[in-house]
């Protein structure tokens, strides 16, 4: 399996897992917490049946990547993305980041530069600031992300059912048609992980703030949101992240979850590739 080394901890080699297919436009994907690449499977086999070179790793501490110890916040999170760009030599590449992986898109933008760098797109994502603050009245409360802390520590593979076969895939809404191969397929990818990266994960997605970050970007970015995002609340997110952008563009989607790069595949996919070919 394809690795690229990310740094050294304890004299030990972090190494990110990666996925490489096709040829074309590079298009990288970012995925959200606490899952791993596999999560963009539907978007990678449409995109390089469209012709494009598809790439998607596993942030350090999940998936398939070395479960350190340490490392766990965004600039990392960005450093290692900013490795496999290397290591790969791409250039004009579109970055696709859901969730998490849309604040590991904006940092990596923001820290490292525009220069390999075409397009973003950053769906149901974290961005500017999801923690209640004094300047961010509508955040979420700390005492919410303890929550997901302490439910991780107690039993994570009880908590890591609960979520997608509740409010990630809105599979708790009414007339919701649940899947459980969606729910086992978030399962397995989350328990591939390590707990140590996915605890502390948690206060990288709730606590960073990207709002400097935002106004750094100049390429144009798509903006994805659910309107019944129960993880990552629209109003808190999406709309204030379009106006920070100096050429972003809102994408509002009526009644899609927070996970809806997996259930509404279809639409997502046409969506993301209209904005790539614009």
């Amino acid at each position: 399996m394809p690795y690229v080394k990310a740094g050294e901890e304890n004299g030990a080699d972090i190494n990110i897992y990666y996925k490489d297919w096709g040829t074309g436009q590079p298009i990288v994907f970012s995925h959200g917490w606490p899952l791993s690449a596999d999560d963009w499977d539907a978007q990678m086999l449409f995109f390089l049946s469209k012709g494009f070179r598809v790439i998607a790793h596993d942030r350090r501490g999940h998936g398939r990547s070395t479960q350190t110890a340490g490392g766990h916040d965004m600039d990392h999170y960005a450093d290692d993305l900013a490795a496999l760009t290397e290591h790969l030599d791409l250039k004009d590449a579109v970055h696709v980041g859901h969730s998490t992986g849309g604040g590991e898109v904006v940092h990596y933008l923001a820290r490292h530069g525009e220069s390999r760098v075409a397009k973003a797109a950053i769906l149901s994502a974290i961005p500017p600031l999801m923690l209640k603050t004094e300047a961010n009245p509508g955040g979420l409360p700390k005492d919410v992300f303890d929550g997901f802390q302490a439910q991780l520590a107690a039993s994570r593979s009880q908590f890591y059912y609960d979520v997608p076969a509740g409010p990630f895939y809105g599979y708790n809404r009414p007339g919701a048609k649940k899947s459980e191969a969606v729910i086992w397929n978030w399962w397995r990818q989350s328990m591939m992980g390590g707990a140590k990266a996915h605890y502390d994960g948690i206060v990288a997605f709730s606590q960073t703030d990207f709002t400097e970050d935002l106004k750094k970007i100049n390429v144009p970015v798509l903006v994805m949101h659910g309107d019944d995002d129960q993880i990552v609340p629209y109003a808190d997110s999406a709309p204030l992240s379009a106006k920070l952008l100096r050429n972003g563009t809102l994408k509002t989607y009526k009644g899609f979850p927070h996970g809806m790069p997996t259930t509404e595949a279809e639409t997502i996919n046409r969506d993301l590739l209209a904005f790539i070919q614009a």
